[in-house]
């Protein structure tokens, strides 16, 4: 069997993961009502499981696996964005503290073996998951500091990311990396432009990691990084700031 044989973990269960509760059980008739009305209002978008919120009377939705709702009991009124805590000379976004929990989760859950992955060769101190096109000048710009972030012990572990779309020639390009037998020197070769013959195979995971960028974790370009932690880094970041914001 081959790795493309093993597909990613299927969208729908990312999103019901996403959805998992975070303080505790709702009412089943209180939930029911809910998601009721909302999809009552909106029945193209999908909605998670109804969360007890830290705020009395109103529970958190997730709407289209990235957003959440703050809906009031009757399913009648909602808040859209994100929950922050007031405290004694900051604010600390609860949204956003569960979400980087949720997406280690999920990445946790992926397959290391359908990523193109850059290791140290000495101690692996931390990795990071980005998400990256063959056409993107930042893109390359990150791949050129690769050897330099593992030899501070950062792995980089890629997924594919092509921008242009799945009917797209950085869909064929990208593809062929991952299709490619030495996909680490084939991946190098179409980021520094050099000719590579394009040869797409069939099962190849470029497209579920494509819907996994766009669906769970809101990339909207590249390259997007996923620290270790689980926050999301838009864009490019130099070795000595990627350093730095993994703690080592």
């Amino acid at each position: 069997m081959t790795l493309f044989n093993k597909p990613l973990m299927m969208i729908g269960a990312l999103l019901a993961l996403l959805g998992q509760g975070a303080y505790g059980a709702v009412d089943a008739e209180v939930a029911k009502n809910i998601k009721a009305r909302l999809h009552a209002a909106n029945p193209r978008a999908s909605y998670g499981d109804v969360r007890e919120s830290p705020i009395s009377g109103l529970y958190e939705v997730e709407v289209d696996g990235s957003r959440t709702l703050f809906v009031s009991k009757d399913g009648g009124h909602f808040v859209f964005g994100d929950l922050y805590q007031v405290g004694s000379g900051s604010l600390v976004n609860l949204s956003e503290e569960r979400r980087t929990k949720q997406r280690v989760e999920v990445m946790e859950e992926q397959d290391l073996g359908e990523m193109i992955v850059f290791s140290p060769k000495g101690e692996t101190k931390a990795h990071i998951y980005v998400f990256t096109d063959v056409d993107c000048g930042y893109c390359r710009k990150l791949h050129q500091d690769v050897p330099e972030l593992n030899r501070r012990g950062i792995e980089v572990r890629y997924l594919a990311f092509p921008r242009a779309g799945l009917d797209s020639l950085g869909y064929r390009k990208i593809a062929t990396a991952w299709c490619a037998e030495d996909r680490n020197k084939t991946l190098t070769a179409l980021k520094n432009l050099e000719n590579v013959p394009l040869e797409v195979c069939k099962n190849n995971p470029v497209a579920e990691q494509y819907r996994l960028g766009n669906e769970v974790f809101g990339v909207r370009g590249t390259p997007t990084i996923v620290m270790q932690d689980g926050t999301v880094m838009p864009g490019y970041l130099p070795p000595d700031t990627m350093v730095k914001a993994l703690g080592i």
